[in-house]
C-alpha cells in the first residue's frame, strides 16, 4: 500500500506555536498518507486539510471517520466530535490519529 507524507498546510489551528502537533494517518482510496495537524484545529480546518490531501473537489461531499482504541470507526462531523477524537488520542497516548 503506497504511503505519502503530506506537507503541513494552512490549517485553522492555533497558529504560531498554539498547540502540539498530532500525527494523522489518512487512509483513502487504497493509499495511506501522513500529515501533522495542530491539536487545536477546527473541524472546518480539518476538512480543508482532507480536501487538499485527498484531492477532493471543493464541492465534493465526504465523510471522515477516526478509528478509536477498540478499532471502531467513529464519524467526525463537528468540532465536538473532533475534540473528542483528539482528547482520546491524548488520553491514550496514541502514536497517531487514524482517519478514513
Amino acid at each position: 500500500m503506497p504511503i505519502q507524507i503530506a506537507n503541513e498546510s494552512n490549517n485553522s489551528g492555533g497558529g504560531d506555536g498554539g498547540g502540539h502537533e498530532i500525527k494523522v494517518k489518512i487512509a483513502y482510496n487504497g493509499e495511506v498518507m501522513i500529515t501533522y495537524i495542530d491539536e487545536s484545529i477546527s473541524y472546518e480546518g480539518l476538512c480543508r486539510e482532507m480536501r487538499e490531501i485527498c484531492r477532493f473537489a471543493p464541492d465534493q461531499v465526504f465523510t471522515m471517520k477516526w478509528v478509536d482504541e477498540e478499532n471502531d470507526p467513529c464519524t467526525i462531523q463537528s468540532d465536538i466530535e473532533l475534540d473528542e477524537a483528539i482528547r482520546l488520542y491524548e488520553v491514550n497516548r496514541d502514536s497517531e490519529l487514524v482517519i478514513h
